[in-house]
């Protein structure tokens, strides 16, 4: 299935396709504080339609997850890394997604702030 998504003022656009049946609710510092859902997809599967330059990027701890925001209403809708296996992926916030009643998805919990 392919989802739209984007930040709260429209100027972060974007498009993931993939089987969306679990989400990732992490503890870490960052993660708790935005409310984030996570949904990991191949970096491939996600598609940016906002250019890179008008988005902003923080970075923490071991710097090598790229927490990506919208400069102008400051909604985090994705994230971009690499997993375990130097995989490019997308760590799309499902919250930031159209049409999808979240609440229904069975969450795992991640214990980030153990990093």
């Amino acid at each position: 299935m392919i989802y739209q998504g984007g930040c709260h003022c429209g100027r972060v656009v974007f498009k993931v396709e993939g089987e969306l049946t679990r989400v990732l609710a992490c503890n870490c510092s960052m993660c708790s504080r935005k409310g984030a859902l996570h949904w990991f997809v191949p970096r491939d599967a996600f598609r940016l339609f906002t250019p890179e330059e008008n988005l902003a990027t923080y970075t923490f701890n071991q710097h090598v997850i790229k927490h990506r925001f919208c400069p102008n209403c400051g909604v985090h809708p994705f994230g971009e890394g690499v997993d375990s296996e130097g995989h490019r992926m997308a760590a799309v916030n499902v919250r930031c997604l159209e049409h999808v009643e979240f609440q229904s998805l069975p969450v795992d919990h991640f214990d980030g702030r153990a990093l």
